[in-house]
């Protein structure tokens, strides 16, 4: 019998089935960590009020391209270290410190 051939869309369709969160990334002081808040808005069982809850991911960022206060996408993986268990896929909207950061020196160089 011939083994059936696996085509190279098999891992990344895997990958795609893996839990994704939307957050923002609350501290950056770590080299290629980052902590990322994930914010859940549930209706309350009985009184049906909305309640917020949070969740803090420590999530692998290998390039230090997220920084404080960016919205970022986080995909689930496998354990990288003792609380790592999750990686930064892309940042959806850059924080404002770094909107700031880049107004502040286009202002200071001469045209």
């Amino acid at each position: 019998m011939s083994q059936p051939t696996t085509t190279p869309d098999a891992p990344s369709s895997a990958r795609s089935r893996r839990t994704t969160e939307i957050g923002v990334v609350t501290s950056d002081k770590m080299n290629k960590t980052r902590r990322v808040e994930v914010e859940i808005l549930f209706p309350h069982p009985k009184y049906g009020k909305l309640l917020r809850r949070r969740t803090i991911c420590h999530a692998h960022d290998e390039t230090n391209v997220s920084h404080l206060g960016d919205v970022v996408e986080i995909m689930e993986t496998r354990p990288l270290s003792k609380l790592k268990r999750w990686r930064i896929v892309r940042i959806v909207r850059q924080g404002a410190q770094q909107a700031l950061a880049g107004e502040g020196e286009a202002a200071q160089k001469p045209a």
